[in-house]
């Protein structure tokens, strides 16, 4: 299924997220179970629809991947990364990663992955522009890369957050 037309949008690989939140919550309302205009599972089963088209476009790895299996060209997304530029790159990302010592550490490292992120959403758009299917995959392989390094990050915030909560337990 196309989850760009499911949501009435252009096939973009820079999709607005804005208008992509705006098309989410008119699907929710629409499909949504206590809307009366469908069957309790059938409402079900689009509102799962809903949230499954909004989970993929919405992250610019899992939008890339969806782009490429519109085209048929989604084979070897799950093959290595051989860059070697960008692999070095990551390697010293992980280990500030793992280096972290304090909440400011972790914005400054988040900017650093947002830059990163958008310069491969647009060195994506380019290779989709291009329909170069090969460097397509590549790029897609490294968004998918980049936004795990931001999944590991959200972990470690979460981590802090929950040691100031801990701390703050402690001075109550």
């Amino acid at each position: 299924m196309n989850f760009f037309e499911f949501f009435g949008l252009h096939t973009d690989p820079l999709l607005d997220q804005s208008v992509l939140s705006a098309r989410y919550r008119e699907r929710q309302q629409q499909y949504h179970p206590d809307s009366g205009g469908f069957a309790a599972a059938e409402a079900l089963q689009l509102s799962t629809l809903v949230n499954q088209a909004y989970d993929t476009l919405r992250l610019p790895d899992r939008r890339a991947a969806h782009l490429l299996a519109l085209q048929g060209q989604a084979h070897g997304l799950e093959q290595s990364i051989h860059d070697m530029d960008f692999l070095q790159n990551a390697i010293e990302l992980r280990e500030q990663l793992d280096e972290v010592g304090s909440p400011i550490e972790l914005v400054s490292l988040r900017l650093e992955l947002q830059q990163w992120l958008d310069a491969l959403s647009a060195e994506f758009r380019i290779d989709w522009d291009d329909q170069d299917w090969p460097e397509a995959r590549d790029t897609a392989r490294k968004l998918a890369f980049i936004q795990k390094v931001l999944a590991d990050l959200d972990r470690i915030e979460d981590r802090f957050d929950d040691l100031d909560d801990h701390l703050s337990d402690f001075d109550e």
